[in-house]
C-alpha cells in the first residue's frame, strides 16, 4: 500500500508542482516530455517486470522498483535543468512500472479469494486516495517549501515501504528454469514506445514526417512481436492467456475504458477551467468526484464479489461508466456544478466496480507461474488505451477549433483568432485570457465547449465497446471461475 500510494501521488503532486519547475530552471518547451517519458517508461517496463517476478520471485523485483523509483526521484530533486529532469523522469518512471503490478501480484500470491476481494478493494482506495490529495501536497510543499521536495518525499516513505517487503514477506521456493525472451522483451518495449512517442505527435501539422516514422516501424515491430511470441518457448506476453475469455474480457475492458476514464481526467480540467471561468485551483480539484466514486465503489464492489460474481459487477459498472460518458459528451457552459459532480460519481462507480471484479476475477483464473504477467498485462493494455485514446482526443480537439474558429464571427484580428485556435490552452491562461475582448471571450468558450463535447464523444464511443467486452465476461459465481487456491 505504501508502494502504491507512492506511485499515485507522484503521478499527481508533479502536476502541480511543474509550472514552478519550468519558471526556476527555464524550458518550457520540455514541458510535456516531463509527463510523457514518465508515462511511456512506466508503461513500457510493465509486462517485463511482471514475467520478471513470474520466474524469480516478487520480493526482489518489487524492492528493485522501489530502488529505481527512489533513485529517480532524488535525481529529479537534484536537476538543475530540464534536460537533466526530462532524463531523470525516465528512471523513475522504470521503477513506478513496478510499483502498481508487482503490488496488486503479490497481494494475488498472499491471500485466498475471499480474503483477496477485500484487500485487493483497500488497495483500490489507496490508489483513490493518493490521487486526491496528491495536487494538493504537491501545491502545499511547492508553495511553502521547494519544488525539490516534491520528488525528494519520495525518498523516506520509498525507504520505508521497502524494508517492510524485505522484512515481512515470505515467498515459497520457485523453479526458476523459466528463461526471459529478451527479443520479445526489446521488440514489444520498442515497439509501444515507438506507438507512443508518435502518437505524442499526431496532429501537428509541422511534423507529419516524423509521425510516419515513428508509428510505422511501430506497427512493423508490434507484428515481429506477435509472431516471435507464437514460436518462442518463454513467451513474454504468452498468447495463450488469450484463449482465456476472462483475460480477453479484461484486456479489452481495459483498453477501452481506459480511454474514456483517462480522456475524462485529461480534457475535464480544461473545460472547467477554459469553458467555464474558474481558476487553476477549481480545475485541479475537478475530477475529485470521479476519484472519490471509484474509492467508494471498489470498497462496495469488493464485498459484493463472492455473492453476485463477476459479469454483475463488471456489466454494471460498464453501464455505469457509459451513462456518466453520455452525460459528460452533453455539458456545456451552463451545467451546473451538481450536475456535473452526479456525472463523474457515476463514472467513476462505474470503474470502481469493473477494475476491481476484472483483477481479481483474472488472478483467481492462472495459476501462480503466470500471475505476474497476468496482472501486468491488465494494466498494460489499460494504459495503452489510455495513451491512445488521449492522443485521438487531442487531434479530435485540435482540428475541430480550426474549424469551427475559422467561421467566428468577430471583429478580432484573425492572427489573434488563427493563434488562439492552435494554442486553445490560452483560455486557460489568466493573464492570457484579460488580453481578450469580453465579447470574443465568450464566443471562445463556446467554441471550446461544443469542441469538448465532441472530444468526450469519443470516450462514450469507447465505453460502449467497453460494455461490449464486459459481457464477454461469462456468468456464474467467483468461486466456479476460479482455479483450485
Amino acid at each position: 500500500m505504501m508502494g502504491l500510494s507512492l506511485a499515485a501521488l507522484e503521478a499527481t503532486a508533479v502536476v502541480t508542482a511543474i509550472p514552478t519547475v519550468v519558471s526556476s530552471l527555464g524550458g518550457l518547451e520540455l514541458y510535456s516530455w516531463v509527463y510523457s517519458v514518465y508515462f511511456l517508461a512506466a508503461t513500457v517496463t510493465v509486462p517485463l517486470w511482471g514475467r520478471l517476478s513470474d520466474i524469480y520471485g516478487r520480493r526482489i523485483f518489487y524492492l528493485a522498483g522501489i530502488g529505481i523509483f527512489i533513485l529517480g526521484s532524488a535525481l529529479c530533486g537534484l536537476s538543475q535543468s530540464m534536460v537533466q529532469l526530462v532524463c531523470f523522469r525516465v528512471i523513475q518512471g522504470l521503477g513506478a512500472g513496478a510499483l502498481l503490478p508487482l503490488g496488486m501480484t503479490i497481494i494475488g500470491d498472499i491471500y485466498s479469494l475471499e480474503r483477496r476481494a477485500k484487500v485487493q478493494a483497500w488497495f483500490s482506495g489507496v490508489w483513490g486516495i493518493s490521487s486526491i490529495i496528491g495536487p494538493l501536497v504537491g501545491g502545499l510543499v511547492t508553495d511553502y517549501f521547494s519544488w525539490r521536495w516534491v520528488f525528494y518525499l519520495n525518498v523516506p516513505f520509498g525507504l520505508f515501504g521497502a524494508c517492510v517487503i524485505a522484512v515481512a514477506l515470505q515467498e515459497p521456493e520457485r523453479d526458476r528454469s523459466g528463461r526471459i525472451d529478451y527479443l520479445g522483451a526489446a521488440l514489444l518495449i520498442v515497439s509501444m514506445s515507438l506507438l507512443l512517442l508518435g502518437l505524442d505527435q499526431w496532429g501537428n501539422s509541422e511534423s507529419v514526417w516524423l509521425q510516419y516514422a515513428l508509428l510505422i516501424p511501430s506497427v512493423l515491430l508490434l507484428m515481429l512481436f506477435i509472431f516471435q511470441q507464437s514460436k518462442t518457448k518463454d513467451p513474454i506476453l504468452p498468447l495463450k492467456l488469450f484463449r482465456d475469455r476472462i483475460f480477453s474480457a479484461a484486456a479489452l475492458n481495459g483498453f477501452f475504458s481506459g480511454i474514456t476514464l483517462f480522456g475524462a481526467i485529461s480534457f475535464l480540467p480544461l473545460f472547467v477551467q477554459g469553458v467555464q471561468g474558474t481558476g487553476a485551483t477549481e480545475a485541479g480539484w475537478a475530477i475529485t468526484p470521479l476519484m472519490l466514486g471509484w474509492v467508494t465503489f471498489s470498497i462496495i464492489g469488493g464485498r459484493l464479489l463472492l455473492i453476485v460474481g463477476y459479469r454483475v459487477l463488471v456489466v454494471t459498472g460498464m453501464g455505469g461508466l457509459t451513462v456518466g460518458a453520455f452525460f459528460l459528451s452533453r455539458v456545456d457552459a451552463s451545467v451546473s456544478d451538481l450536475h456535473l459532480t452526479v456525472v463523474l460519481v457515476v463514472m467513476g462507480a462505474g470503474m470502481g466496480f469493473s477494475v476491481i471484479a476484472l483483477l481479481i476475477a483474472v488472478q483467481s483464473r492462472f495459476p501462480r507461474e503466470y500471475l505476474g504477467i497476468a496482472t501486468s498485462a491488465t494494466q498494460f493494455f489499460r494504459t495503452i488505451g489510455a495513451a491512445i485514446g488521449v492522443a485521438v482526443m487531442g487531434r479530435v480537439m485540435a482540428t475541430q477549433m480550426v474549424a469551427r474558429m475559422s467561421n467566428l464571427d468577430s471583429s478580432a484580428p484573425s492572427e489573434q483568432i488563427a493563434y488562439i485556435a492552435q494554442h486553445p490552452d490560452v483560455l486557460v491562461n489568466p493573464l492570457a485570457r484579460g488580453e481578450i475582448s469580453s465579447e470574443l471571450l465568450e464566443q471562445l468558450q463556446g467554441v471550446l465547449g461544443t469542441v469538448l463535447q465532441d472530444v468526450f464523444l469519443v470516450g462514450f464511443v469507447a465505453s460502449l465497446l467497453a460494455l461490449a467486452a464486459a459481457f464477454m465476461v461469462p456468468r456464474g459465481s467467483a468461486r466456479q471461475h476460479a482455479r483450485r487456491e
